[in-house]
């Protein structure tokens, strides 16, 4: 009986050694893909997201700026008459046959 609680040991820590190893490289393999995606998607031309919220917070800038500007515009507009169109004259009709 000795023998083969020894077999089973053995199997066992077999068993244990394939297991540890077939994780290892699953996490070697894991950091390889984690590595090229990074690479990936260094060359591609993607900004962070600082980047993004700066250009993001000086658009709503402009764009407040932009409407101060018009509201000012209209206001200085405003306080001068346009001058009236003339009317726009009437093309001479073709008489009908």
């Amino acid at each position: 009986m000795q023998s083969e609680n020894r077999f089973f040991d053995d199997l066992a820590k077999m068993v244990n050694g394939v297991a540890g190893t077939v994780a290892g490289a699953g996490r070697e393999a894991e950091a390889a893909m984690r590595e090229r995606a990074k690479e990936w998607v260094g060359r591609m031309d993607f900004v962070s997201r600082e980047e993004f919220e700066a250009v993001k917070q000086m658009a709503a800038t402009a764009r407040a700026e932009t409407e101060a500007l018009k509201a000012r515009l209209d206001k200085l507009e405003g306080g001068a008459k346009p001058a009236a169109k003339p009317a726009a004259a009437k093309p001479a009709q073709k008489p009908k046959p």
